[in-house]
Parts: structure tokens; C-alpha cells; sequence
């Protein structure tokens, strides 16, 4: 998308960026009903596997918004680790807002944004802690560096300063030299296991093609299209 010069106009006390010529049309695909699969798993892994395809950064990448106990919305992009008919996991420390957040409010919804393909796809559903040993098998999948980070960092809580951070990474980084990194006890995975699914694709004068699932039972969805 070719951007012009943003315009800026100053008033008393601050300045307001006119950005109403950032505007692109969506004409590289359509997407009909006909062409849905009738699992939205299915329908997901076909579009994620295209992204994949279309090498985009981080297709996995996924907006999560949790809200707590008072209804405070919060989002944050994480990384899907694996997906199945089961739902989508992903990985955090259980002491984290985002965690603090679903043990107060376990409804959650995520959106995939692959803007360079016009498309996102949203999902509501319920999040749930997954086993201990489900969490362990993907832990020692990491990285040794990313096992010693997940140790070292107690996600959200306020540090410091960077440089007191990095002392207590080489601080676990000597505590398990030449041995295994065991998994962090307040470490794990989040299961969300979808309530809806919403397709969208970007069409021309914002007349997007959006297909919405609702689960009617464990395997039976009921899909209707939307009105852009």
C-alpha cells in the first residue's frame, strides 16, 4: 500500500493526524458458502496452511483478548502452538494477567489478522489449563535459551530494569549448566476450545464476505453468512 504524506493539523494543547487517505481495496479473493468446509477446523487449517504457504511472518501469531472478573478487556499477540479438533494452545506463565484473567473469566476470543492475504479469521471459546505432561512434551521442544527465559521472568510482574533481568537469566543459566531445564511450575499451556468461528475476507467497497460457525453440539456447526 503506497502511503502519502500524513497531513497534521495543530490545535491548542495537541496536534491531530489526519489519516482518512490510508484506504486500500480488498480484490484478491472471494469466499463463498459453497466453498466453506462444514468443519471449521478444516476450514481454519486451509487457510492457515495458505498463509503458511504465502510465507507471512508469523502466521501463527494470534490476538488474544481476555477480560477479568470486573469485565477490564485485555489484548495481547501470543503464538498458537498446535492446533486440533480439541482447539488451540498456546503457552504462558500462569502467573501472567493473561492467566490471572482466565481464572477469573475463562471466556476468551482470538484473531488471526493475515492482512497480506485480506483475510482474519476470529474465534470465541473457553480457555482451560492443559496437563502438566502435555506442557512438558512442548517444553522440551524449545530452545535451552527460551527454557531459561521461561524461568527467569515472572511475566507482568513489575522488574527493575533490563540489567536485573539479564543477572537472573545467567543466574538459571548457572544453576542448570550441563543439566536438563525442568519444566517451571508456574509455566504451562492454555487450551481455547471454540464456541464460534468467524471467516473473513476482504472484498471491494467493503463489502467483505464473512461466514460465521456456531457450535450446536460437539460436532455439528450451524454456518450463516454476515452482512459486512
Amino acid at each position: 500500500m503506497q502511503l502519502q504524506k500524513i497531513a497534521t493539523k495543530f490545535k491548542p494543547g495537541f496536534a491531530t493526524m489526519d489519516i482518512h487517505h490510508l484506504r486500500e481495496d480488498y480484490t484478491q479473493a472471494e469466499l463463498r458458502q459453497k466453498d466453506l468446509q462444514k468443519d471449521p477446523f478444516k476450514q481454519f487449517e486451509r487457510w492457515f496452511q495458505q498463509a503458511c504457504n504465502a510465507e507471512l511472518q508469523e502466521p501463527n501469531a494470534m490476538v488474544l483478548a481476555t477480560a477479568s472478573a470486573q469485565g477490564e478487556p485485555l489484548l495481547r499477540t501470543v503464538l498458537l502452538k498446535y492446533f486440533d479438533s480439541d482447539g488451540f494452545v498456546f503457552f504462558t506463565n500462569y502467573e501472567s494477567r493473561k492467566a490471572h484473567d482466565i481464572s477469573e473469566n475463562p471466556h476468551v476470543s482470538l484473531l488471526f489478522l493475515w492482512l497480506p492475504l485480506q483475510r482474519q479469521v476470529q474465534i470465541t471459546g473457553i480457555a482451560a489449563k492443559i496437563p502438566a505432561a502435555e506442557s512438558l512434551r512442548y517444553f522440551a521442544t524449545r530452545p535451552r535459551g527460551s527454557q531459561l527465559g521461561a524461568w527467569c521472568s515472572s511475566q507482568s510482574s513489575v522488574i527493575s530494569s533490563r540489567q536485573m533481568l539479564m543477572m537472573e537469566f545467567e543466574k538459571i543459566k548457572e544453576k542448570f549448566l550441563n543439566h536438563e531445564i525442568p519444566l517451571p511450575p508456574s509455566w504451562g499451556g492454555f487450551r481455547v476450545v471454540p464456541k464460534s468461528f468467524e471467516f473473513w475476507q476482504g472484498r471491494s467497497n467493503r463489502l467483505h464476505d464473512r461466514f460465521l460457525y456456531v457450535r450446536q453440539d460437539k460436532d455439528c456447526w450451524d454456518v450463516q453468512r454476515l452482512a459486512p
